[in-house]
């Protein structure tokens, strides 16, 4: 009997980690940040650790690391994120910021991969009762359950309508704070989610670009 508890036990948990993760839409303007600095009259806000389950271990899997900016341009004139401010490391080497259709690609869930879920299909509960004949005989009988006809389809398509639900947010956040070609406002703050390739939480700047062709006045 205990080994049919811990079997149950360990198989419980192996379908509750095998379930597809839900996504909490990303409030990027009320969260707290945890790196700021300011160069050259821009106040430059960060923050890692903006995903959680599933998506954060394919950031650590994929090598890519997704961040919210908060960028307030407090200069005499608008910029552009990318070609007049570009974002570098604490040592100032410049960093590649991914395009965020590629990082959902990279970071989505895949809810075919639940399908498997099908296999328990053919699971059945047995149960065996006893049961005491007109000659004062005793005798087990032997029910079985097609249980597996919920649990297999169910567990499958449950979680193949969660994993779509998730990404179909996490999709509308990347979308909706894409932030690349976006021009700064003077005066303004300005919200936005960017991908970059780092196995590490390094410290970040942004700072004007120097190689820019500067606009002549005549």
């Amino acid at each position: 009997m205990n080994f049919f508890k811990t079997l149950l036990i360990i198989l419980s948990i192996i379908l509750l980690e095998s379930c597809a993760s839900g996504y909490k839409t990303l409030e990027l303007n009320s969260m707290r940040y945890l790196g700021t600095n300011v160069t050259d009259s821009i106040k430059f806000d960060y923050r890692y650790n903006l995903l959680s389950k599933k998506y954060a271990k394919k950031e650590i899997k994929k090598g890519i690391k997704v961040i919210a900016v908060k960028i307030t341009n407090n200069s005499s004139k608008d910029l552009v994120f990318g070609e007049d401010v570009k974002l570098t490391q604490a040592n100032g080497t410049e960093i590649y910021v991914m395009d965020n259709e590629y990082v959902y690609k990279s970071l989505k869930q895949s809810p075919a991969s639940y399908l498997w879920y099908l296999f328990l299909t053919p699971l059945n509960l047995y149960t065996t009762s006893t049961e005491t004949t007109r000659n004062g005989y005793t005798r087990e009988n032997t029910n079985s359950i097609p249980i597996g006809l919920a649990i297999g389809p169910g567990l499958a398509g449950g979680n193949m309508i969660a994993a779509s639900s998730a990404n179909k947010k996490f999709k509308q956040d990347l979308l909706t704070y894409s932030i690349n070609g976006t021009v700064l406002k003077k005066g303004e703050t300005t919200y936005g989610l960017i991908g970059i390739e780092s196995k590490y939480k390094n410290a970040l700047k942004l700072i004007l670009n120097s190689s820019k062709p500067q606009e002549i006045n005549n």
